[in-house]
């Protein structure tokens, strides 16, 4: 990073413009892209709609038939009366690709008998015509019964899809039965597809039709009796998802309406919407048609709504509450990145809009850190005078009694902690933060602060605005008891600044360096003097008059090494330096040499002595009470202890499973904390050795899962180790190295073997008592994202990124597996899925926000009728995109701002992982958008899983890059204050190992 802020001060001024340019030019190319999206989104809503009416017209036609059929002998004379034949061209291209359907007009044709009188023969007749479709206006163009002329009745598709209802086809005074109606409002399989797909699988939505039309048609001839067509295009608009009462009186006002033309054989044209009058010549009726289109398709784009209010109108269309259908046909759309997903109310919602949603009784308070940041990361595990080992990890500091076994957590900082010092009371901390980025991307302004140790309250906050990127080091004064705070930042030019800890104001800053600096102390002795070390250098500053000067260190004679890792003071005043040569350096003051610079030679700071100490780095140095010291190696991973003469007198070597020795705190002059570099703490000895009293993960992890029955969760990531933890005792229980890295992994029910999936395809079958790899299979190439088993343990499921989910049949109590099979029909990679509570049936999401359901008991068959799936009870709710789960998203969402989501076992809560850092508690079920929720600070990066215990006590959360796992207490209604930031004093103990 350093050598390419070098570069980039070295460049002209014309090549510094040209990532400007490149920026400016991907903006537009974004935009670009996004308008493109919401083009497409717009065009195939239209089409949706189109086909939806190409589904239901035929189906519409068999079910009049059926309860009436009379109706199929009058609607075959109509396609013949007038000289109408079926072999007619029709205007749309759709027509001529697919059978002939009924129309959605009604005529209702009654015979009279020569008293004048209605007969007993008497039934409504519905005229059915094959409508055409203009792609361009998304409107309904249907051929009512003409002399010689194609007369069209819009029915504007381009509002809420609307639809004819059984009862209006009936004869006068006759009614359905409860049995008939429900034998033909049920219609199997009939769905839109969300997507144009090539393939029969693609996922699909319904959307029930209403007899608005023809009530619209009636009300525009009521108030319109010259029959003026403006009426057609004005009617209101409304969003109707159930099925209304059909009219009391439907022949009579088709009598009257602007229908009755065609009973009394008058041709009264009607006009299409967008059209002034009827186009008699064939040519010039097929260019008018043509430029009609081309000016639609931009009013298309006009009318389509913006991706901002689509994403408002996620509530969507209740059923009146005088329906039929009542909630069964309710469905409500919700919108990512342009996308509609529908989804389906459950039927014992009665009136979604009635629903209220209240933040959960239940709060999290925090419970315990696993995982300590030492990878790269120095001087940053410190002992205070209360027995508490304080050190970071993600946005909290971390104290933990080495005896007692407890921690505290110190939550006042918004993004990851870099740097920590202590007080010379023992009591006072400073700790300073990376700058970050907010939800936005814009950045976060980084600060330091001073706080209580005993009582965590914040004393002082230092440099808000003044920092740039974050703050690297800082410390304390000794010689004024503390008077003072030095902080450098990450800034290009790494500001020096020094700070009155009483006031918080700033006394003096000063540019560093242009390279990376990696520690900064005050002389214990002198105040006024600073040392600063880092990339191939070493500064001494004075301080005087509110300004810094610096002195250079001279290697003179010796190699320069690439970078001085850390300092230390010596009781006599000198300087020692471990660099990355594996030398301890002996720095002094030498005059200044005025044979060769004459007078007025100022003095110098000089190596006085070199110590070869270790193979590798020497990454740290601690100063004993008695003036020895205690130097720590990178490669060799040992820790020696030098006489005050640095003369070595022990040595050790901590085990290569740790890494090496990062930063070393003495106890009591014997026992000491050890830091390394793989993110664990080490208590011991030279003589006993050293035990691990915390330990982590060291990159990037993503697989959590909770044991069935025990207070035990498993975690894997990408340092290709899988951990088994105890969230009683706060430990690691064990550990073991894979060949690949991790990213899914579920407990079989039974409890006594666990499902990992690596990044390969392969997956293995690990047993918790032994440890050892019982099982080892492979499916495809791609990364596996999730792995779940039934509820019986009979299946286990294998998410994969290649689009399948493959099916296992499990015997043995988990210890044998045979390809059952495979779940083929997502069009990208899958993300989460969950099966039944009868272990019968999966829900699945993928890349592309799909939500698709599987028939395993059948065979591994997709359901493409999804509204059957709307009541199905699940085991468990991991799958981020549902209706019980959609007011989880925030406004706006991508699609990637949640990473993972787990409904506790007693159904009660939801809590969400997001990709800002945070953890979220709702109430379950969550269906409506901005729903109140608690939320949760801790994490410094995407959080990538959560998940409740066994017996929901405990919810655990795992961070992405910050390598931190947070377990959280789930504090019941009643039983403590809920544990959000403000409230960081949390206070847990684990017995020792």
């Amino acid at each position: 990073m350093d050598g390419s802020t070098n570069s980039l001060d070295d460049v002209s001024g014309s090549s510094a413009e040209y990532p400007d340019r490149v920026s400016m030019m991907e903006g537009r190319l974004q935009s670009q892209e996004d308008e493109i999206t919401l083009l497409k989104s717009s065009l195939a809503d239209a089409l949706r709609r189109l086909r939806l009416h190409d589904q239901l017209i035929p189906l519409l036609k068999q079910q009049i038939i059926a309860v009436n059929p009379a109706a199929s002998r009058v609607l075959n004379q109509v396609y013949c009366s007038d000289g109408f034949s079926s072999s007619r061209k029709l205007s749309s291209s759709s027509a001529l690709d697919s059978p002939r359907h009924p129309a959605t007009s009604q005529v209702l044709n009654s015979t009279e008998g020569e008293n004048g009188s209605n007969g007993d023969s008497t039934f409504p007749a519905l005229v059915h015509k094959t409508p055409t479709y203009d792609r361009a206006t998304q409107t309904d163009l249907t051929p009512l019964v003409q002399d010689q002329e194609l007369d069209r009745v819009p029915l504007a598709l381009t509002r809420p899809v609307q639809s004819l209802s059984l009862e209006d086809a009936l004869p006068e005074g006759m009614s359905l039965t409860e049995e008939a109606r429900a034998k033909f409002h049920h219609v199997q399989g009939l769905e839109l597809e969300e997507q144009e797909k090539d393939l029969s699988w693609a996922s699909s939505v319904e959307e029930a039709i209403h007899p608005t039309a023809i009530r619209n048609l009636q009300r525009d001839d009521l108030q319109d009796p010259n029959g003026s067509t403006e009426s057609l295009s004005s009617a209101p608009q409304t969003q109707i998802l159930g099925s209304p009462a059909p009219p009391k009186d439907l022949s009579a006002s088709l009598r009257s309406g602007p229908l009755s033309t065609i009973l009394k054989g008058e041709k009264k044209p009607l006009a299409r919407r967008n059209s002034e009058k009827l186009v008699k010549d064939p040519q010039e009726k097929t260019k008018k048609l043509l430029e009609k289109k081309a000016a639609s398709s931009a009013n298309l784009l006009n009318r389509s709504p913006s991706l901002e209010s689509r994403t408002k109108d996620l509530i969507a269309r209740a059923g009146s509450p005088g329906s039929r259908r009542g909630t069964q046909g309710q469905s409500i759309k919700m919108f990512i990145r342009g996308r509609p997903i529908t989804m389906y109310v459950p039927s014992n919602i009665q009136n979604y809009e009635d629903l209220r949603m209240e933040p959960p009784v239940e709060k999290l308070e925090l419970d315990w850190v696993y995982g300590y940041r030492g990878r790269d990361c120095r001087a940053n595990l410190y002992l205070l005078s209360s027995g508490e080992a304080v050190y970071f990890i993600a946005c909290v500091v971390v104290l933990y009694h080495i005896n007692n076994r407890t921690q505290r957590h110190y939550r006042k900082h918004t993004d990851c902690v870099r740097c920590l010092t202590i007080h010379p009371d023992k009591v006072r901390v400073a700790s300073g933060q990376t700058a970050g980025v907010d939800k936005d991307g814009k950045p976060l302004q980084p600060y330091v602060h001073i706080w209580d140790s005993s009582t965590l309250i914040t004393l002082q906050q230092i440099g808000l605005g003044t920092f740039e990127r974050g703050v690297g080091s800082v410390a304390f004064s000794f010689a004024d008891a503390g008077a003072f705070l030095c902080v450098i930042d990450d800034s290009n030019e790494h500001m020096l600044s020094v700070w009155d800890c009483a006031k918080g104001t700033k006394h003096t800053e000063v540019k560093s360096t242009n390279e990376a600096v990696f520690a900064v102390e005050f002389n214990p002795s002198d105040s006024t003097n600073i040392i600063t070390c880092g990339k191939s250098h070493i500064y001494f500053w004075t301080l005087s008059a509110g300004s810094l000067t610096k002195k250079q260190g001279i290697f003179g004679k010796y190699k320069k090494p690439k970078f001085i890792q850390c300092f230390v003071f010596s009781l006599t005043g000198d300087v020692l330096t471990g660099d990355s040569e594996g030398n301890i350096l002996t720095w002094g003051k030498s005059p200044g040499d005025v044979k060769t610079l004459g007078k007025g030679a100022k003095e110098t700071f000089q190596i006085m002595r070199q110590t070869r100490a270790h193979d590798g780095s020497v990454f740290t140095l601690c100063m004993l009470q008695g003036g020895a010291l205690l130097s720590g190696g990178g490669k060799d991973r040992k820790i020696i202890r030098w006489s005050a003469d640095l003369a070595p007198e022990r040595e050790c070597e901590i085990p290569e499973k740790f890494g090496a020795v990062r930063c070393i705190t003495d106890v009591n002059g014997e026992e000491v904390l050890v830091g390394t570099t793989r993110n664990a703490i080490l208590r011991g000895t030279f003589s006993d050795g050293f035990v691990a009293i915390v330990q982590g993960h060291v990159d990037e992890m993503w697989g959590l899962a909770t044991h069935p029955s025990q207070d035990v969760f498993l975690t894997c990531g990408h340092d290709r180790q899988v951990c088994v933890w105890n969230t009683e005792e706060h430990k690691l229980d064990w550990c073991t190295t894979l060949e690949e890295y991790g990213l899914c992994a579920d407990f079989c029910p039974n409890g006594a073997v666990v499902s990992v999936g690596l990044s390969t395809g392969r997956w293995l079958v690990l047993d918790l008592q032994t440890k050892e790899v019982i099982s080892d299979y492979t499916d495809g190439n791609e990364q596996l994202s999730v792995m779940r088993y039934s509820p019986d343990g009979s299946f286990l499921a294998v998410g994969s990124h290649d689009n399948f989910i493959y099916v296992y049949n499990v015997t043995e109590s988990g210890r044998r597996y045979s390809r059952y099979g495979k779940c083929n029909g997502h069009s990208s990679f899958i993300t989460h899925l969950d099966w039944s509570k009868d272990g019968k049936y999966i829900m699945s999401n993928s890349g592309d926000y799909e939500i698709l359901y599987w028939d395993v008991a059948g065979g591994c068959k997709l359901l493409r009728n999804r509204y059957e799936s709307k009541d199905r009870e699940w085991a468990s709710y991991t799958c981020v995109l549902g209706f019980h789960v959609m007011g989880v998203w925030l406004e706006g969402s991508d699609g990637t701002d949640i990473n993972a989501l787990c409904r506790s076992h007693s159904e009660r809560l939801v809590a969400v992982a997001d990709d800002f850092c945070k953890v979220h508690l709702f109430q379950y079920p969550c269906p409506k958008p901005k729903a109140p929720n608690h939320s949760y600070e801790g994490h410094g990066s995407h959080v990538t899983n959560v998940r409740f215990t066994h017996c929901d006590s405990h919810l655990l959360s795992m961070g992405g890059k910050d390598t931190c796992i947070l377990q959280w207490e789930v504090k019941r209604a009643g039983t403590g204050d809920g544990g959000d930031r403000l409230h960081s004093a949390s206070f847990t103990s684990s017995p020792e190992p």
